[in-house]
């Protein structure tokens, strides 16, 4: 999504707990673009395990359905609230959350049910916003607290939250006898910011869940999440690939990708090698980062990344599918390629449709629907998981 001063980027990051398989943390992120909103749930369920889980996937569920479908937030608190049982020796509900909700105008709105407090980092510094406490009524557990907040976003915003597997890590240590604590994740996040002004969604989101992890010894004593959005200029990145259906067309694929304004990369042999013609470049192997599962990079003088084409662009898909974490994954061209749009918010790839005659019968274009369906997959995925603004123009 894109309001009129800044565009929206989300990302999360999340270590499970120490010797379980699935995470007692869930975090959902949805755009609806018709509304220019986005909604953000972060709930924890109690405990930790497939049964922690399970709680905490239906709480986010929940809330992400009426919260898009725009029902009083005191009533979908109360139907939430419901729905889920209570722990019978504790007398505590079976799932915590937050909930932030962006509208096309700016207009942030946050409900915290037993999350530690969200953070609101504006010109460097945390801002403290008013909270309303909901009073919610509910057969099973008589009345609860819900807190309501809201604000009018700013262009360099930053809203930071996250699970008590953040603040409560190292909690019994010597350094942290009471755990990390809310007021020194604070202090992390000004800090991060403060180094790297322009730090993603993505970094800073990761770099509080592995100094979680760190202050908790290296292993997680409980599952560690932390979500961001950020309010800021669009990062903008054009992927061109496949050359073009009429050869007049190669001089304007080079200058669209000469004139472009952001992140340039190229994927593809043959489309790499009209680039550099047009260009007036040479093209040259990059032995930096060698893996035989996928065929090296190679450098063009002006552009950011040079791949082979549909190899590549599969195994790139498929780290956007499984949700991979780029950062720790063995550098190759895939990965820097997966690197580089999910550091992205706005990707255009122009996709040539003309079709390698040395490998297709032209009466059989089976590479190109290939190619298009391949494409059609990544913005797909781009759009809909990672909250981008992907979009396709043939050539």
């Amino acid at each position: 999504m894109q309001t009129d001063k800044a565009f929206v980027e989300v990302d999360f990051g999340q270590h499970s707990k120490s010797g379980q398989q699935a995470a007692g943390d869930v975090f959902l992120s949805k755009k609806i673009p018709e509304e220019g909103r986005t909604i953000c749930v972060l709930a924890d369920g109690l405990g930790s395990g497939i049964k922690a889980h399970v709680l905490a996937t239906l709480t986010a569920t929940m809330a992400m359905k009426y919260i898009s479908s725009d029902i009083d937030i005191r009533r979908a608190s109360e139907i939430i609230m419901a729905t889920l049982p209570i722990c019978s020796e504790r007398k505590i509900g079976y799932s915590t959350f937050t909930i932030v909700d962006i509208r096309s105008d700016g207009r942030v709105s946050v409900i915290e049910y037993d999350n530690p407090p969200f953070r609101l980092l504006r010109d460097g510094v945390l801002v403290d916003i008013d909270k309303k406490k909901l009073e919610v009524a509910t057969a099973n557990r008589g009345r609860c607290e819900v807190l309501y907040s809201s604000f009018t976003a700013r262009q360099g915003d930053r809203t930071v939250f996250y699970t008590d597997g953040v603040t409560q890590s190292g909690m019994g240590r010597d350094a942290t006898p009471f755990g990390w604590g809310n007021d020194a994740v604070g202090s992390y996040i000004v800090e991060q910011c403060g180094m790297e002004r322009d730090i993603s969604a993505r970094q800073l989101s990761r770099s509080v869940v592995e100094k979680a992890r760190r202050i908790d010894g290296g292993k997680a004593k409980d599952d560690i999440s932390c979500a961001v959005v950020n309010f800021r200029r669009p990062r903008k990145s054009v992927v061109m690939t496949g050359p073009p259906l009429d050869e007049r067309k190669d001089t304007e694929m080079a200058r669209i990708l000469r004139e472009y304004g952001g992140r340039k990369i190229v994927c593809g042999g043959t489309t790499a090698r009209i680039i550099a013609r047009e260009l007036g470049e040479e093209i040259s192997v990059d032995l930096g980062c060698l893996d035989s599962s996928v065929p090296p990079a190679s450098n063009i003088a002006g552009v950011d990344l040079v791949t082979e084409g549909t190899l590549t662009l599969s195994r790139m898909a498929e780290i956007l599918e499984a949700g991979e974490d780029p950062d720790k994954l063995k550098s190759n061209a895939a990965v820097r390629l997966a690197r580089y749009l999910l550091d992205s918010d706005i990707i255009e790839f122009v996709v040539g449709t003309k079709i390698n005659e040395a490998h297709q019968d032209p009466n059989f274009p089976v590479e190109l629907d290939i190619r298009r369906n391949l494409m059609k997959r990544i913005v797909g995925l781009l759009n809909t998981k990672y909250l981008k603004q992907a979009n396709m123009r043939l050539i």
